[in-house]
């Protein structure tokens, strides 16, 4: 690869390695080194457009990342909150929280007791004794 600092990365000549080399002239045997030099310099155009476009890739997501994160602190300083406000606050919500389940849990006992109810009254009037059954029984 070129280190030349005139010339555009993405236009640098990129160094082919061996493995690459061997492939593209076993593949092409028959084919002349017109040929081969051609196909190397397109897996070399390849390799190069893609670490070109995976490097802009990277500093567009670690701009944007960047960028948020400013965005988000800029946010959070303009809230002044206080650490103690944000305890204080979430107490309030815990509290509310547990009032709520305790609440919740009452009614579904109440509820739970009313079907027992229910069913209690309801199996001693299915099995009570008719009073005709009972006239008949004397």
């Amino acid at each position: 690869m070129t280190n030349d600092p005139n010339i555009p990365k993405e236009s640098a000549i990129v160094e082919t390695n061996a493995e690459e080399k061997a492939i593209v002239e076993q593949d092409n045997l028959e084919e002349s080194g017109k040929v081969r030099k051609e196909t190397m310099a397109l897996i070399e155009a390849i390799r190069t457009k893609a670490s070109s476009e995976t490097q802009k890739a990277g500093e567009f997501t670690l701009e944007k990342y960047l960028e948020t994160v400013r965005g988000l602190r800029a946010e959070i300083e303009k809230l002044e909150f206080k650490p103690e406000q944000v305890e204080e606050s979430f107490k309030h919500i815990q509290d509310e929280a547990e009032k709520n389940w305790d609440s919740l849990t009452k009614k579904v006992q109440d509820f739970g007791d009313r079907l027992s109810e229910t069913a209690k009254v309801a199996w001693e009037t299915l099995t009570k004794p008719k009073e005709s059954d009972k006239d008949e029984k004397k």
